[in-house]
Parts: C-alpha cells; structure tokens; sequence
C-alpha cells in the first residue's frame, strides 16, 4: 500500500511537471507572441504575414542570398540594400515601425530616433538580450557583458569598467605603439621582398589581437592567436543561428552543427583556463601577490574578495569575459581599421589630409596620448568609417516589463531592433549625400551621438571598451599613414557582408608606397 502511495505520488508529479513544461513551450511559442501581436495591431504596428512556426526567416534568407549573390560594382557606400534588404523593402510599406518574426519571436524594428534614444537612456534596466541572442551567442561569448541582463550587467559592468577609464586607459598606449612597429615593420619586409600588395584586413586582425592580448591578458599574440583562430570559426558557426529556429533542448540534439560547436568551445575554454590557472598558480606559490591590473586580474581578484556575496563570478563567467572581450577587442576594432584604410586608399585627397595634420602634431614621432586630441582630420574621417560601415548593423533591445516609448507600448516580451545601418545611411537624417565619404560632415556638433550616430550604441549599455577603440584606431592609423602611402589595388572587390559584423567578403586588398623620412 505505502508502495503504490509512493508510485502515486511520483506519477502525479511527473504528471504536473509535464503539464507545467507543456504550458511554458505553449506559452513561450504560441500565447506570449500571439499577445504580444495584438496589442502592437491595436496601435497600428503591423508587417509582413509570418509563416508557421518558422517565422519570416525564410523571407529574410531570400532576401538577402538575392541581393550578396553579386560583388558590387564599384566601391560604393549605398549598402543598405545589399545588407538589410528586408528592412528596406519591409519599411517602405510598414514604415518606421514595424513588426517581423524570427521563428516564433516577434520583433518590432524601430528607426525613429527619438524613441531609439528613449530606449536606449531610459530603459537600460528595463531591456536588454532576448533568450534567442543568448543562445545563438551562448557557445561563443557566453553570458559575459554583452549578453547580460539586470543585476549580473550591472554587476559585471560596475568589474571591467575600471579597465578601461582614465589612467588606465592611458597606460596601454605604450602596447599600441610597440605592437603598431612591428606590424608596420612587417608590411616593410614584405614590400622589400616584392611584394606589390597586400591584404591589410589580415594584418590589423593579428595587430589588434597582439594588442588586447598584451592589454587585457597580459599574454602576447603567439600565446593567444590559437584562442583567435578558434573564436573565429566559433563566430562563424554562431552567426548561423539567426537563421535556424531555436527551441528549448535543442543544443542537445546530436547534429554535426552542435558537435562542432561543442568542439570548438572546450577547445577554447582549455586554452584559457591555462592563462587563468597559471595566474592562480603564480599567487599560489607566491611568486606574485596578486592575479595582475589587467582585465584578467580585476576579474580574478574580484572572485576572491566577493566570495558569499549576492553576485556570483565563477571561472565560467570570467572565461565568458574573456571571450567577450577578445572578440570585441579584436575583431570590431580590426574591422573598423580595415574599412577606414579601405576609405582612405580610395580617397587620396583625405589620406594627404590626414597625414599633413599626424606630421605638424606628432613630427615624425609615434602620437602621445596628449596628442591624440589634436588629429581632429583623423577623429572626423574615423567617425565617418563608423557611419558608413559600422561594426553591429542591428542593435536588439528585449522589454523585461512593460514600457512607455514615446505614443508606443512596448509589451514585455518584445524585442526592439534599431536598423544601425539603415539609421547612419538615412537621407532624411544625413542629407542627400549619405551614401559618400565626407568626413567634414564631423567638423561641427550638428549630428546627434546617441540619436542617429550609434556605432558604439548610447546609454548605460553602449560599448564600454569605445575608448580603447578609437584610441588603439587614432594610434594605429596615424603611425600607417606617416610611413606609407597607399592606394586601393585593382583586385579589390567590393563586397561587405554580414557575419555577426560587416566585413569585407574578400579582404582589402591595398598597394603600399614608403614614404621617406
């Protein structure tokens, strides 16, 4: 009798969990998104009839193999429709505001600035990274800044800020100098070996690795580029995502996609595990007192003291750190440096510009931190690389509770998507010369940082390593052009597309000229 009473009382409980788990994959996949439709069709927000279960994503598929199937003609910067050509053709009959579905996910792409702006400043708290980007970035970066929400953002962002403030800041500019010789060393000895061109996108992606290895992690780019290589094809895999559906347990299926990404990412969490037990060992044995100023140290110095206290840093979460900001590190930053290269070698007039003013501040010298206000001409013509090639073509915001944005009501569960590139190409916005390189456009303060320029998004939750960005590019850049000219090669073809970030298809492809001393 006890017996059966037992068997009872477990059946019924797998019972209840049952249904439970079934009116959670009901609730996640039909109710919350049929919710959340009818009241955004009450305020007129409407789009393109979604099909079953798979959402719009087959459209966007097609839309988008129609319009990469070709290289583009000439360099032209009218990109918009090559890379977002749903957005273009979905506004032009939905307008500002409309509503798209990923799978079973209903999105509300918003390209009206001010409410961008509401969002962005009034809302950090209150919106952040849906379910569906976690998991497509889970294998990737993990649950690092990037990807966190809430009190855990708040956490980790209060942790790595110092990293990249003030004094600190200032003290990698030695790194970026040292590391920016030898590459430009390189680039001699490959021209002293007749080499007439050379692909500069592969060269700034081993500079910046060199320097957010010897930056944050305190490990050169030998130790680190096998880290590179892998996170690499992790984000290649990772950018698949977008465009399969997502369900609960679904990494747990046997395919070759998920083995792969499981290969890659233990491949990539032992390689930093060894960086962070050395460090530890290193305490450990007392041959340092403590993990390090860098990244890796605040991080691990942050573990010991905050032991017990309400927010957990694990060595999971500090290896998703470190993926996080070795990708944003180096290839947002690598990639901002190949388009502005790519700019200026199609723009002599600008590069000769540039390179007038980096002589009259710096005379022949690599540029101070001091110094790096002064390349006003180099600010406007990175500024404008930021503009017409940004690094995140979309920036997704999801509503964690109901929001108020400008005469919209923003349901929770809905995730808000800003068309970044759309918004920094917009006629309306930038004038009828949008799609041309016109630097002196940043000359005056009549565009709006956080309105309608958002290469590093704006508010609480912009990019906190922007500094060290566009210091490492100003730094960079300057020491290139005062050592060479350079001229886009005629192999060059011009073909952005997107793999998480827009790169050059086929790299950039550019002829080097030394300059005499």
């Amino acid at each position: 009798m006890a017996l059966q009473l037992v068997l009872a009382a477990i059946l019924v409980a797998c019972v209840t969990m049952l249904i439970k788990v079934a009116y959670e994959t009901i609730s996640c996949y039909w109710l919350t998104p049929r919710r959340i439709k009818k009241i955004m069709d009450k305020q007129g927000v409407r789009g393109p009839k979604p099909r079953f279960l798979v959402g719009n994503i087959m459209d966007m598929a097609s839309f988008v193999s129609k319009s990469t199937s070709q290289d583009m003609d000439s360099i032209n910067h009218d990109i918009v429709g090559r890379l977002l050509p749903h957005y273009v053709a979905w506004s032009k009959i939905y307008g500002k505001r409309f509503i798209y579905w990923n799978g079973t996910e209903p999105r509300m792409c918003l390209s009206e600035t001010d409410l961008i702006k509401e969002l962005f400043f009034k809302h950090s708290t209150s919106s952040g990274k849906s379910w569906l980007q976690q998991q497509g970035s889970k294998h990737f970066i993990g649950r690092g800044l990037l990807m966190a929400n809430g009190d855990d953002w708040y956490h980790q962002r209060h942790i790595v800020a110092p990293a990249f403030m003030g004094d600190k800041i200032k003290s990698y500019a030695g790194y970026m100098v040292e590391c920016t010789k030898e590459m430009l060393q390189s680039l001699e000895n490959a021209i002293d070996m007749g080499q007439t061109e050379v692909e500069i996108g592969e060269y700034m992606a081993r500079l910046t690795a060199d320097i957010i290895s010897r930056t944050e992690f305190d490990s050169n780019y030998e130790k680190g580029k096998q880290i590179f290589r892998l996170l690499q094809l992790l984000q290649r895999h990772c950018s698949q995502a977008s465009r399969h559906l997502c369900f609960p347990g679904s990494r747990f299926f046997p395919s070759k996609y998920n083995r792969d990404i499981k290969s890659l990412k233990m491949e990539v969490e032992r390689l930093l595990m060894e960086i962070i037990q050395s460090r530890k060992d290193c305490v450990e044995i007392g041959r340092s007192n403590s993990y390090g100023n860098d990244l890796l140290g605040l991080l691990l110095n942050e573990m010991q003291t905050k032991k017990g206290s309400g927010f957990s840093l694990n060595l999971q979460l500090i290896m998703d750190e470190c993926k996080t900001f070795f990708f944003a590190g180096h290839d947002t930053t690598a990639l901002l440096l190949t388009w502005t290269v790519m700019l200026l070698a199609s723009n002599p007039s600008w590069q000769d510009k540039v390179r007038a003013q980096v002589n009259e501040v710096c005379n022949g010298s690599p540029p101070t931190v001091d110094q790096l206000s002064k390349l006003t001409t180099l600010n406007m013509v990175i500024n404008e690389s930021l503009r017409l090639y940004p690094p995140a073509s979309v920036l997704p915001r999801m509503a964690f509770e109901d929001i108020k944005l400008g005469d919209l009501h923003i349901p929770k569960g809905l995730s808000v998507w800003i068309p970044v590139l759309a918004i920094h190409h917009s006629e309306e916005l930038w004038g009828e010369d949008a799609n041309e390189f016109k630097p002196d456009r940043f000359a005056s303060k009549s565009y709006a940082p956080g309105r309608h320029f958002l290469p590093f998004a704006a508010g609480p939750r912009n990019c906190v390593g922007q500094s060290f960005a566009v210091m490492e590019a100003k730094i960079i850049l300057a020491m290139l052009v005062s050592k060479f000219s350079f001229t886009i090669s005629e192999n060059y073809r011009h073909a952005p597309v997107i793999v998480l970030t827009i790169k050059p298809k086929y790299g950039v492809q550019i002829r080097l000229k030394p300059l005499k001393p």
